[in-house]
């Protein structure tokens, strides 16, 4: 009876079970494809806020916004991406969009601009011939090494493809600012788009926008578009002109000016094989001197010179008047006005002399009246500055500026977080070497013979114009050319660069030019100037003005100019300090360059190092460069510099 009972109950409740257990399966496979599915979103997917699916489900939209034309070819493109063609996907291809390094300070999704126009139906296809070789294309395969050491792994030669789009295509560059979950504030992006040549800036901005409207996890906001609309021909140019004009007449010089050097040469050796030398020898107390004298045999007219109808050799004319002749008592050779002018005509010429100035150039001979551990201080400087500024540009458009963080806890980064006192440098050698070069030449009377006749303040002033004129004569024209080739150089960046260029040159450079010339071109705001890094030089020629004022003073009223310098050391470190309190300025390693317009260009926050270095030019000038340390002055002084190198 028991073992009925337990039949039929399991008859009963089996049923059951089996449906419980089944429905338990069930459940449990629909938890599993529905735990299955993907709950994360990419970087990439937050990110994505313009591509071709965002812009056809948006065009419905964006077609009434837009030019007829721009949506012609549009509607072209669109199509041709659903049939799959190659030109099309090559425009998709060179659009920018995110990849990678978004917290690294990735700002540049430029895309391909190179790609872009080898769409562009005016645009060839660059040939390259097929080499042939006996290598079986089983073995190419399969063999994981380059053919050739030139080409590299997966690069087939052959010809580009080429296929061109059915309307003319234009890379363009977008400054945007994008807001998201991301980032707490808007975030600055280039982004580059390939589209049709005949959407224009506005429709552009219509088309990004509009489409980026239907990506719901990000907003944004176009700032600019830099477009291939307003092309930039360098031939009409004006001051492109100019340039051509003056490296013409420039080179017509180098070529003049090197043929008749190498002509004079050939006429002094000549000469000099005719001038046999006699060396007698005296034995006075068993002493030897040696005296040189030369036998003027076979001397030709043209060496003898021809006179003019004034009686003077023309040969005469060509000297200097303080060319030392080697005879004493002998009164200065005097200039007729047809003899100054060929001599100064010739000297102009040879001035351009390719072999002169590379000799010159490459001569490693330090002069009496300079110091020689200036040079190796410049050199360093220069070494300083330009890896500072290499650093600086670079960082702009680096795609992991947040790297910055990390490398600058280094020990020599602090070369480039303290690059800003590079300048200091050449500032303090500008000025010691002015005022050592000035008091030197005044003790030997050189600077007295051209106003022998002048007294008092007429003196001081002449002497004054005559400094200040011959700095403007010897930096002006170079400095003139380099902003000709700055200007032209800017415009053609501007156009054609995918980048931004770091300052508008292309605009302020026609505009104030002559602010540079002058050299007071740091009086204005940097919005304002025309070729940012020459700061430096209008600086350091308003330097050499006060510089000059001081030491002309110096001469005949040394305790009045002494003065003067203090009062204007103690003025420019006021006038800093005061600045830096008022807008909350303190010194840091993120921002060296900070409140650059109000700080650091500026001539009376500057003036500081020159004057200082004036200063030791007339120490070293009094103690005729021998300046002794003890010991313990040495060890100080090194201890001095390693704290200052070491500072942050």
């Amino acid at each position: 009876m028991m073992v009925f009972t337990l039949i039929f109950c399991f008859a009963i409740f089996a049923p059951v079970t089996r449906s419980e257990v089944a429905g338990t399966k069930n459940v449990t496979h629909k938890t599993t494809e529905k735990n299955s599915e993907p709950n994360v979103t990419s970087l990439a997917s937050q990110l994505n806020f313009y591509n071709p699916e965002l812009l056809t489900a948006r065009w419905g939209i964006v077609s009434e916004l837009i030019s007829r034309e721009c949506q012609h070819d549009i509607e072209q493109y669109i199509a041709a991406l659903r049939n799959g063609e190659k030109w099309a996907l090559k425009m998709d291809d060179a659009s920018g969009r995110y990849s990678t390094g978004w917290f690294w300070g990735n700002h540049f999704w430029t895309g391909s601009k190179g790609l872009c126009e080898t769409i562009n139906p005016s645009k060839k296809s660059i040939r390259v011939k097929r080499q042939v070789t006996n290598t079986s294309r089983n073995e190419r395969s399969a063999s994981t090494t380059p053919i050739s050491p030139s080409q590299a792994e997966g690069y087939g030669p052959g010809s580009l493809d080429d296929d061109p789009a059915p309307f003319p295509v234009s890379f363009n560059v977008l400054r945007i600012r994008l807001k998201s979950n991301l980032t707490e504030q808007g975030k600055l992006l280039h982004f580059g788009m390939c589209l049709p040549f005949t959407c224009k800036q506005k429709d552009i901005h219509f088309i990004l926008e509009e489409t980026a409207r239907g990506f719901k996890k990000a907003t944004l906001n176009v700032e600019s578009i830099r477009s291939q609309h307003h092309d930039f021909n360098v031939w009409q140019d004006t001051t492109f002109i100019i340039l051509c004009i003056v490296t013409s007449l420039v080179i017509m010089m180098v070529i003049c000016g090197t043929l008749y050097d190498v002509r004079i040469q050939k006429e002094k050796q000549k000469l000099n094989s005719l001038h046999p030398t006699c060396i007698p020898f005296n034995n006075n107390n068993n002493n030897v001197s040696e005296v040189t004298t030369k036998l003027d045999i076979g001397l030709t007219e043209e060496k003898i010179g021809r006179k003019d109808s004034l009686g003077n050799t023309e040969s005469d004319n060509f000297a200097s008047p303080s060319q030392d002749t080697g005879i004493e008592n002998v009164k200065p050779k005097t200039f007729t006005r047809k003899g100054f002018f060929v001599w100064l005509a010739k000297k102009i010429i040879l001035s351009f002399s390719l072999r002169t100035n590379i000799k010159s150039i490459c001569d490693q001979r330090v002069g009496s009246d300079t110091i020689a551990v200036i040079h190796g201080l410049k050199s360093i400087s220069m070494a300083w500055v330009i890896l500072g500024h290499t650093c600086i540009i670079a960082f702009k458009f680096s795609d992991n500026m947040e790297y910055r963080k990390i490398v600058q806890k280094e020990f020599l980064f602090q070369t480039i977080s303290n690059g800003a006192f590079s300048v200091d440098t050449f500032f303090f050698t500008s000025g010691l070497l002015v005022s050592f070069l000035y008091f030197r030449s005044n003790a030997k009377g050189k600077l007295e013979s051209p106003y022998i006749k002048y007294k008092g303040l007429t003196k001081g002033l002449i002497r004054f114009v005559g400094l200040i004129v011959y700095r403007f004569a010897r930096l002006s024209a170079p400095y003139l050319f380099v902003l000709g080739v700055v200007e032209v150089c800017m415009k053609w960046f501007h156009y054609n660069s995918i980048f931004e260029p770091a300052a508008l040159d292309h605009e302020n450079c026609p505009k104030y030019w002559w602010r540079n010339i002058l050299y007071i071109n740091t009086l204005f705001p940097t919005e304002q100037m025309c070729m940012l890094w020459s700061w430096y030089i209008s600086d350091d020629t308003q330097f050499y003005i006060v510089g000059a004022v001081i030491l002309i003073l110096a001469s005949s009223h040394f305790k009045s100019a002494s003065i003067l310098l203090v009062v204007f050391m103690l003025s420019s470190w006021t006038t800093t300090g005061y600045i830096a309190y008022t807008n909350k300025h303190i010194p840091g390693t993120d921002d060296p360059l900070a409140h650059f317009d109000k700080i650091y260009d500026k001539p009376w926050t500057r003036l500081g190092p020159y004057l200082v270095g004036m200063c030791v030019g007339w120490i070293l000038f009094k103690t005729d460069c021998k300046i002794r340390m003890t010991k313990v002055m040495s060890i100080q002084f090194c201890q001095r510099v390693f704290y200052t190198l070491s500072a942050e």
